[in-house]
């Protein structure tokens, strides 16, 4: 059996609110609040982006698994904004952890799906016995047009998984996909901004894919939603999540700790994984957890897992999610979002 063996996530200090933005805008911020379910975001420093954020997830994950990083086989990155549109972001992340040069690199994208696509191969690679570690990391400083309805969620941050087939922190009991031609999202070659189609991202793409994947691996795995103690799903705002949730027969509380999206925006490839990351900070033995990504375009993994004794033990090695979205912050005026936003696309 394969499994977990070390996680962590990462969170930039800077942050925006959504009044901040509304007011921009000229745009009422108690109805965006309401709206969207969002207070603040998620903001990339001068010196950040998807290869910084995945280097500190990427070391949380070591840290917690106590391995040489030269046992780690193979390296996946999922991500919608990777630095270079040729040199890979997998390259740089493997020479600053100490991972290589015997190691798979691939950089991933699937929209917001891709840094789950990266935790299936990389399980994958470990089931098939090609390496005896693996490293699958979603990580993201999402974009966002000025005054779009994304400029409220779209934020920084990620997740990084380590499996192996011994000392789990958490069993992975069973996966499953569910993929179609939905174009609901969209960035062509050398655009700055996604477009998306308004509400066809709802009911056709969004519901449509979490649902039947999250149905799917139910009815594969014979558990009711009632046998969960956490469940994450995708987040591109408050609201979409806990709909879901609802639609299926989830309770609020099951999914109330992974909502990390009301503080922290939507991190594109790191939203569910960091949810996940932020259920393992406080998961007991034997806790059943549910996850299912979504990715425009479209497509939903989802993963069945279970926490071990050992994920008590370990999770103090490394910062929790709570510890990096509550602790010292850095409000920025619109004004500073803009111009950290417009260094970071030139430089992109």
């Amino acid at each position: 059996m394969a499994g977990i063996v070390g996680y962590g996530a990462f969170v930039p200090r800077n942050r925006i609110t959504s009044e901040e933005i509304a007011r921009q805008w000229g745009k009422d911020p108690a109805t965006i609040r309401r709206g969207l379910m969002l207070e603040e975001k998620s903001v990339p420093g001068l010196d950040e982006d998807t290869i910084t954020i995945s280097v500190e997830a990427g070391r949380a994950a070591l840290a917690r698994a106590g391995i040489d990083p030269q046992l780690v086989g193979a390296l996946y990155i999922g991500s919608e904004s990777h630095p270079y549109a040729v040199k890979p972001s997998g390259t740089v992340v493997a020479e600053a952890l100490g991972i290589g040069p015997s190691v798979h690199v691939a950089d991933f994208e699937f929209a917001c799906k891709a840094g789950t696509e990266a935790m299936f191969v990389a399980l994958s690679v470990v089931e098939s016995g090609r390496a005896k570690f693996a490293m699958g990391i979603g990580a993201d400083t999402s974009q966002g047009a000025p005054n779009d309805a994304l400029e409220f969620s779209a934020s920084a941050g990620g997740a990084a998984y380590l499996f192996g087939q011994d000392h789990l922190l958490v069993d992975v009991v069973d996966t499953y996909s569910f993929t179609s031609d939905t174009p609901d999202f969209w960035r062509r070659e050398g655009e700055f901004y996604p477009r998306h189609g308004g509400r066809f991202t709802g009911e056709p793409a969004y519901f449509k894919h979490v649902t039947s994947a999250t149905r799917a691996i139910l009815d594969r795995t014979g558990f009711k939603p009632g046998d969960f103690r956490y469940v994450v799903f995708h987040m591109p705002n408050g609201k979409f999540p806990l709909a879901a949730g609802k639609q299926m027969g989830f309770k609020p509380e099951q999914l109330e700790t992974g909502w990390v999206v009301n503080t922290m925006g939507n991190t594109y490839s790191g939203s569910s994984p960091t949810g996940l990351a932020a259920i393992l900070d406080v998961a007991d033995p034997d806790d059943l957890i549910l996850i299912t990504s979504f990715g425009s375009g479209a497509g939903s993994d989802s993963f069945v897992l279970r926490a071990t004794a050992l994920l008590p033990e370990r999770r103090g090695r490394a910062p929790t999610v709570r510890s990096m979205l509550d602790g010292r912050r850095t409000y920025l005026t619109y004004g500073e979002y803009a111009k950290y936003r417009e260094k970071i696309l030139v430089n992109d």
